[in-house]
């Protein structure tokens, strides 16, 4: 006889202070991804607006706001302007590994040193080596850490060889119908190598796209929050709205 489905429970944390809009608060509704049923009930809820944290989904349930909009990019019809041309022809020689869900020592500090120099006063700010491993490792369903890596023969400005040092990388779910960032970092400060953050989103859509993948899933998009405007630079890029997903039309 089959065991009948279990349908997922879903709580409510407290209000907290917004991470995006100063003097609101935020609040979440989420649910436990456990079981043989995990990979399929990620994808369910992030077609409908859900964002993965290590064993848990959840999406904004704001009482007086609905300021935080999910987006994803259409890969299928994606073509990058001038600047992203210029990202993808500047990194190309990157060497791209998408590696098991693991974390290393070399990536605790590549994230490090990114929270320092990006969002030093942000939420993650006090992440320690426990939380970051937390972070890559709980995962229920398939995972991997894209590494972005400098290739043989790479010098620094004292001739010193870097070749190989890790300097991107982005933890993304892979799912039947698109690639999920969850969370990507990087050298923000290697001047060789701007527009890096940039070129990682890019990377993701055009490896999407060659596995045959419509969509790359980015998370939330805040309209009056300047930290989130980078992207609406993905085009053709849709949003969530109440009746589905459609394109989102900037003026």
């Amino acid at each position: 006889m089959t065991a009948p489905a279990r349908f997922p429970r879903f709580f409510v944390t407290n209000p907290a202070p917004c991470p995006y809009l100063p003097g609101k608060t935020e609040r979440k509704v989420f649910t436990e991804l456990n079981g043989s049923n995990a990979d399929a009930l990620n994808e369910s809820l992030g077609r409908i607006g859900f964002r993965r944290s290590q064993n848990v989904a959840y999406r904004p349930s704001c009482e007086d706001c609905k300021a935080c909009v999910s987006v994803r990019v259409a890969t299928t019809n994606f073509k990058p302007n001038n600047s992203q041309k210029r990202a993808i022809r500047n990194n190309k020689d990157l060497v791209v590994t998408a590696c098991k869900s693991w974390s290393t020592e070399e990536q605790f500090q590549l994230l490090r040193d990114y929270l320092d120099s990006r969002h030093p006063d942000g939420g993650m700010s006090e992440m320690d080596e426990i939380d970051f491993a937390d972070m890559i490792e709980q995962s229920p369903v398939r995972t991997n850490v894209i590494e972005y890596r400098l290739p043989q023969d790479s010098q620094d400005d004292e001739g010193n060889d870097i070749s190989g040092k890790l300097i991107g990388a982005c933890l993304t779910d892979q799912q039947s119908d698109g690639l999920s960032m969850i969370y990507s970092f990087y050298d923000a400060n290697n001047k060789d190598r701007s527009g890096l953050g940039n070129y990682i989103i890019l990377d993701h859509i055009l490896r999407a796209r060659a596995a045959g993948l419509p969509y790359v899933y980015l998370g939330y998009w805040v309209s009056e929050s300047p930290r989130m405007k980078y992207k609406t630079r993905y085009k053709p890029l849709e949003k969530l709205g109440p009746n589905g997903w459609e394109e989102l039309i900037i003026d």
